[in-house]
Formats: C-alpha cells, structure tokens, sequence
C-alpha cells in the first residue's frame, strides 16, 4: 500500500507501487511493502518514537513482526519517506524528487531484507550500488553520507554511533 499525505509531481501512487515491485523481486523480498509518504515533521515524530532520536531524517524502514495469521498477505514492513528531505537532496543532486523517493524506498527495502550498512562492510552499498543501476537510479543513499548528505537509518533503538564510525562502515 502506497499513501501518499505529501503529493510529488510526476509520482503517482500506482506508478509508486510498480517501482516498490520491481526493488523487492530485485532485492529477494516476497513479502509485501507499505510506503508511507509525509512530510519531515512526522518522519521527526516517528523516529523521535521509535529509534530515540529527536531529528528528521529521509527515510525509516520497520520491519514486521514475524508473527503473521495463516492464509493472510504477508507484510515485509513499512518504509516512510520525507518529501522534504527528498527534495532538499533532488535538489542538491540535480535529479527529480520522483528519483529521490525511489532511491529512499530501495534503501528502505533493503533494510528490510536485512541488509544493515552500518556493520555489514559495505555488502549493503554494494547492493544497492547494482541496483540503482539496474533500477535505472542516481547515486545511493550510502555514498552520499561520505559527502553529509542526511543519512537514513533504520527504526531500531540504538545508539547512532560515532560520525566517523558510520563513515567507515558504510
């Protein structure tokens, strides 16, 4: 499911929905992916709640529960997406807000397959480096936290470790 509460030009919820297909068969995620579009101040909100951190931040994945009913759609987790942010490094970047988004929801869907950049030694950036290209996308997210971009991460509470350390690892 795709709810969009911030609208971007040139990125319809259905076209939205085929890109979310299309990085889950080329990540290996069966499970279905809800995409919540919003604005900074509620992405703030969410990882203020559920990470501890009082900051806005471009994307955050939740990974669901293992626990699902027999015979129901099985759900992978849910990524949310500030259209502020994505907007800010469109901008910055010289590619389309639509772009952007669909850069943040392939990273947000690889963190829910598993992938975690801040202690895998780059087989995330790798990943998502093959497939931007595949996917016909800009420069990822991991690259560009070398160059202080906003950086994305995922909704578990710890501790964000150390600049330089998170440099390091992704």
């Amino acid at each position: 499911m795709i709810i969009f509460r911030k609208r971007i030009a040139g990125l319809s919820a259905s076209t939205l929905e085929r890109f979310v297909l299309r990085a889950r068969k080329a990540v290996g995620l069966r499970d279905a992916v809800n995409v919540l579009v919003t604005n900074s101040d509620e992405l703030r909100s969410l990882n203020r709640q559920f990470r501890g951190t009082d900051k806005a931040t471009d994307v955050l994945s939740f990974p669901s529960s293992p626990l699902n009913h027999r015979g129901a759609r099985r759900v992978g987790g849910d990524v949310a997406i500030s259209v502020d942010i994505a907007r800010e490094n469109a901008s910055r970047l010289g590619h389309s807000v639509a772009d952007e988004v669909k850069i943040l929801v392939l990273h947000g869907i690889l963190h829910l397959a598993g992938f975690d950049h801040e202690h895998d030694h780059g087989e995330m950036a790798r990943k998502e480096a093959r497939l931007r290209h595949d996917l016909k996308l800009e420069g990822g997210l991991i690259e560009r936290s070398e160059a202080r971009i906003r950086h994305p991460f995922t909704s578990k509470k710890r501790r964000d470790p150390a600049p330089d350390a998170r440099r390091k690892t992704a």
